[in-house]
């Protein structure tokens, strides 16, 4: 299966550094300006998508539906089970507060947030559903509409990095990673948007391949 990973469009919480989780904020007024650069980098790059998977996030629906409608697909499956981290009762709080009292914060994925889940907890769940619609549709192009929490869970996975260092590498709203899945293994990945913060940071180089 080859994964094209997405982000969902910026809201204002994102804007305003407070922390979301399973909450939800309205977009920004220029949120097309980002889903419009990574749609038109998609068609350029003569990616055709088969199928669309988002999480069951307002901003990650929507998004997805934008998607669709431009790739003119007809159905999109959502699943909690792409949500971003549930925070719990740190929800709307803002990042700044967070890491002032939560010395865990973005430190220890191990660490369960009060009435929430912890960010190993969330990768896990990610791996499993992706891994799942990856035996079952191994020859399809799945668009994966997700937070920047899945995407560097799932890359540092993927790519065998170390989890607790790259809690805060940067996942801009114009990532696009491309993750060729064979066996569990991912074998090819590369970005074809806005690097991330593990390309620009040295943290790992593209294009990733490896045998099975």
């Amino acid at each position: 299966m080859r994964l094209i990973l997405v982000r969902h469009y910026k809201t204002t919480s994102n804007q305003n550094g407070n922390i979301i989780g399973w909450g939800d904020s309205p977009p920004v007024k220029e949120w097309r300006e980002d889903i419009n650069f990574v749609n038109d980098t998609l068609r350029k790059s003569n990616i055709h998508i088969n199928q669309i998977y988002t999480s069951e996030l307002r901003r990650a629906r929507k998004t997805g539906l934008f998607y669709a409608r431009s790739l003119n697909i007809k159905k999109i499956q959502h699943s909690a089970a792409l949500n971003e981290i549930n925070y719990g009762d740190m929800s709307k709080k803002s990042k700044q507060w967070v890491q002032q009292h939560v010395p865990e914060y973005k430190i220890d994925p191990d660490y369960i947030y009060p009435n929430g889940e912890s960010f190993r907890q969330m990768q896990a769940r990610s791996i499993d559903y992706l891994l799942k619609i990856a035996d079952s549709y191994p020859n399809d192009v799945v668009m994966g509409v997700v937070h920047a929490g899945v995407i560097r869970g799932l890359i540092c996975h993927f790519l065998d990095l170390e989890y607790a260092s790259n809690l805060k590498q940067h996942v801009g709203h114009r990532y696009i990673g491309v993750f060729d899945i064979e066996d569990t293994k991912c074998v090819h990945y590369e970005e074809a948007g806005i690097d991330s913060g593990f390309i620009s940071q040295g943290i790992i180089k593209v294009p990733f391949d490896r045998g099975i």
